[in-house]
């Protein structure tokens, strides 16, 4: 692309030339970062190339040159420091949604990816780009119009009877309408943001340049396997058919959940940059109020998305990377109980087999309190010695409950607050962990973070029954591959029996569980302890 080979061109030229060049860029970037809401502006400025550049220049020096200054003389042993740093976090963080937000495209996606690693980044910067899942830039109804019309080869009144001016969604790369077919069928229509393509390339070459300039100038914060992930992923989010197709996919795999709706593709309708699809209604699966008004119960929402990921990631190797609350919604539908439904089914990540065996055998070590395991399966996946912190990573949970098992004990509200203190002060580590393992992880990393906060903001509590689940497609993963490379009948059958074997304890001590919390139990158990404290009175 013409953009990397000039911005290459720029760093390898004299000191002089690269200089006045950035220079120059920052400038025409600043002069259309301080007019984009000039009532008299005759020129958008987000449509020049050079501009988003020198925006987004101007922000990471901005932000490189804070960080220099303010902890020139800061002492990190010194019980203020945190302080400092978190102010300094919080200062970028919201640079960093301003640059996002003007411009847009790529720039909201890889903010949104900052702000779902909860457990990864400081929570000044996660809490600061987080609400850009909500509050993306939308396109005006003349643009999104126009593209379907584009891509349809008809007017919008010929293909569908209504469609409606305010979209019901919107996002980094396309936004949601809600439209009538002409047969009365309603439909969600998804249409491509207009320059989001067009832009897509240089805005990723200079996100890529911009985080190689940074790893220079602090060479303990390299994350340019940010940019690496958004290269390899983004043209896939931007081809609609691939979504389409993958939302296919997931729904034969897992169709056995009545739970779980994903919504029909009207292929007549779509393109690769408009997805027509069958439209549900329902509120997001975070709005803890919408469930309270509607009789949902927020447990059991929860336990319904960790079966369905856990059946995802280790037993079929194919999972949805971007559950954030605006891709799920929940409805009470009465007698059929309450329905998920999964929206947005333009990330995925297809697992190896040999990367989904060595993970589902480090969780059932991490589940088992398994040092030596945690130890070997860590380090075939990349972690090494590092394995410690890799295993606070993945669960969210403190060294001393991930040795002790993470089942014995709720995440108490000082232990959150210690995690979150340990993520501002491992950076560098974590920084260094990420480059290590393998990419498959990356995408996982950040789907554990955005259940963890929609589980977080439901004040729901990970019970022993999702461990349990866990610990079942975990066996299911393992004994389906050792079946496979099964070489003797004895052997066959050996593996099934110790397969029923396991899956049969984890049903015995799952209703175990539930006898001594069921609430009639429970009941007649405070009677019965009652009545024998008053006979003894």
């Amino acid at each position: 692309m013409a953009i990397g080979r000039a911005l290459k061109a720029i760093w390898g030229g004299s000191k002089l030339r690269k200089a006045s060049i950035v220079t120059a860029a920052a400038s025409v970037g600043t002069y259309g970062f301080y007019n984009v809401n000039s009532r008299y502006q005759l020129i958008d400025w987000s449509s020049i190339g050079v501009v988003r550049f020198g925006r987004a220049f101007f922000t990471a020096a901005s932000i490189v040159g804070d960080y220099k200054t303010s902890l020139l003389w800061v002492d990190s042993s010194d019980p203020d420091s945190s302080q400092i740093y978190s102010e300094i976090h919080l200062r970028s963080a919201e640079k960093l949604k301003q640059l996002a937000c003007l411009n847009g495209g790529v720039f909201i996606k890889v903010g949104q990816h900052i702000g779902a690693l909860d457990y990864l980044l400081p929570s000044e910067y996660v809490s600061t780009l987080k609400v850009l899942h909500d509050n993306a830039p939308q396109s005006s109804l003349e643009d999104v119009k126009r593209v379907v019309e584009e891509d349809l080869n008809c007017k919008v009144d010929e293909a569908f009877s209504s469609f409606d001016e305010e979209p019901i969604g919107t996002a980094s790369l396309a936004q949601v309408h809600k439209a009538t077919l002409k047969d009365g069928r309603d439909v969600a229509i998804k249409v491509q943001h207009p320059k989001v393509k067009d832009y897509s390339d240089v805005d990723m070459n200079t996100i890529e340049f911009l985080l190689q300039v940074v790893a220079r100038i602090f060479p303990e914060f390299k994350f340019l396997w940010l940019s690496e992930e958004m290269r390899l992923n983004l043209p896939k989010e931007l081809d609609f058919v691939l979504e389409g197709r993958n939302s296919e996919k997931v729904y034969q795999l897992l169709k056995h959940f009545k739970f779980l709706k994903v919504p029909k593709v009207y292929w007549e309708y779509s393109t690769k940059r408009v997805l027509c699809m069958e439209y549900y209604s329902g509120g997001k699966v975070d709005d803890r109020q919408y469930m309270v008004t509607n009789g949902i119960d927020a447990n059991e929402v929860t336990k319904s998305l960790g079966k369905m990921y856990s059946e995802m990631i280790f037993v079929h190797g194919y999972v949805h990377c971007d559950p954030h609350p605006g891709n799920v919604l929940v409805r009470n539908t009465g007698k059929k109980g309450v329905e998920i439904v999964l929206l947005d089914h333009g990330l995925y990540q297809a697992l190896s087999d040999k990367f989904r065996l060595n993970y589902a055998r480090l969780w059932q070590s991490i589940l088992a309190a398994d040092i030596k395991g945690i130890k070997q399966y860590s380090d075939v996946l990349g972690a090494g010695e590092m394995y410690g912190l890799f295993a606070c990573m993945l669960t969210a949970r403190s060294w001393e409950s991930v040795s002790k098992g993470i089942d014995k004990k709720d995440l108490s509200q000082s232990e959150a607050e210690e995690i979150q203190d340990y993520v501002s002060s491992y950076i560098p580590e974590i920084s260094q962990l990420l480059n290590k393992i393998p990419r498959q992880m990356l995408l996982l990393l950040k789907t554990n973070d955005l259940l963890r906060s929609i589980e977080f903001t439901l004040k729901s509590r990970k019970s022993s029954s999702s461990f349990l689940n866990m610990s079942r497609c975990c066996v299911r993963a393992v004994t389906d591959h050792e079946l496979r490379t099964s070489k003797s009948l004895r052997q066959t059958v050996n593996i099934r029996f110790q397969r029923h074997l396991t899956l049969l304890k984890i049903n015995l001590y799952e209703f175990y569980l539930w006898l001594i919390t069921a609430p009639a139990l429970m009941h007649l158990r405070g009677i019965f302890l009652g009545g024998t404290q008053n006979d003894a009175s």
